[in-house]
């Protein structure tokens, strides 16, 4: 199926949205921590954390190559969604997904030095997370599902 470039347009503004949400959640927790912070939902309450690593705080302190790994990543991913006319919707949603978390993290790396993670889960012991996990999850997940789902 080949995708037009007002669809591709489209994917790639779906990556944008994101972007503009997780930076407009992250903003409004390190401005106003004090007000969120310990602020209790029935699934999650807010926190913060500043991860100097990625996932998981592997490669903590690694600032410089997280950095050039998101900007390498946003680039590969912003040209399948444009040069490769062979991928089908869900190729693009997981793609915008994965890019939009992607250049969300990306912008906090380069700017701040660190990442910004607020989510903290009740219901189990995980890391705490942003918008930008959520989204680059959701991306790999639609991947994995649309991998296997054409290999039946």
């Amino acid at each position: 199926m080949i995708i037009n470039i007002k669809t591709k347009l489209y994917f790639v503004s779906l990556s944008i949205f994101i972007v503009l949400i997780d930076q407009f959640t992250k903003y409004l927790m390190f401005y106003n921590k004090k007000l969120f912070i310990n602020k209790d939902f029935l699934l999650f309450k807010l926190d913060f954390v500043k991860n100097y690593g990625a996932a998981f705080n592997i490669f903590s302190g690694s600032r410089i190559f997280l950095s050039l790994i998101s900007i390498f990543f946003s680039i590969l991913l912003i040209y399948l969604i444009f040069r490769k006319n062979t991928l089908n919707s869900l190729d693009l949603y997981s793609y915008s997904f994965i890019l939009g978390g992607t250049i969300g993290n990306g912008i906090d790396r380069i700017y701040r030095g660190f990442v910004v993670d607020f989510i903290n889960l009740n219901i189990i012991n995980f890391p705490v997370f942003n918008i930008a996990d959520i989204s680059i999850n959701i991306g790999f997940i639609i991947l994995l599902y649309n991998i296997f789902k054409n290999n039946r």
